[in-house]
């Protein structure tokens, strides 16, 4: 695949991947409620997400994906229901000041790889987003491997890098926090987004 071609998919990934959304609000929210720990298995489920519909749009599936939408939305409501669930944890989860003795932050890493995974396969913008760009910029006819991993790669790069940044942000956000009053209020509105980003999964 040519470098020209190459920088308009990262280029467009990432500022897909910047536009605040489900997974960036769920993600940021998480990682002030409980920090960075456990952001790894939601970014990985999304990562994966994206190479999914990559790899239908390469094929030319993505059609067919569009017509069992029943199938994608009960992976979407699935998602959703676990983002609830997160936020009831926040809601009530002790205000206890950050420290190494605060307690383990609330979901699985399967549980949270999995929602980010139904986040990405249950959102039809996603599969847009590949439909829409891949004939722009390759021949699927003529599609390589290589160039299928090299498209790969830009993903877990593109997504890595916006997402960890989030993070980051988030993380050194919620180190500025110590009372318990603080603590108790970042929990509650981050239980909130989380709820709200459940509400956008479930809309979709």
């Amino acid at each position: 695949m040519d470098p020209l071609g190459l920088f308009v998919f990262a280029a467009a990934l990432a500022l897909a991947a910047a536009s605040p959304g489900p997974s960036v609000i769920a993600l940021v929210a998480r990682t002030l409620a409980h920090g960075r720990e456990g952001a790894v298995p939601l970014v990985a489920g999304i990562i994966l997400g994206d190479m999914v519909w990559l790899t239908a749009a390469a094929l030319g599936l993505a059609a067919l994906a569009a017509t069992l939408g029943s199938l994608f939305v009960l992976v979407r409501l699935a998602a959703a229901l676990y983002l609830v669930f997160l936020a009831w944890k926040l809601w009530t989860a002790p205000a206890h000041a950050i420290a190494a003795t605060a307690p383990k932050p609330g979901g699985s890493p399967a549980g949270l790889f999995l929602t980010g995974l139904g986040m990405t396969l249950g959102n039809p913008k996603a599969m847009a987003f590949y439909l829409a760009l891949l004939p722009t910029i390759i021949d699927l006819n003529h599609l390589t491997t290589f160039a299928f991993l090299e498209m790969c790669a830009i993903i877990v790069l593109v997504l890595t890098l916006v997402f960890g940044l989030y993070v980051g942000l988030a993380q050194r956000a919620r180190g500025m926090v110590a009372s318990q009053r603080a603590i108790r209020l970042i929990n509650r509105a981050c239980g909130t987004a989380m709820a709200g980003a459940a509400v956008m999964v479930a809309a979709k």
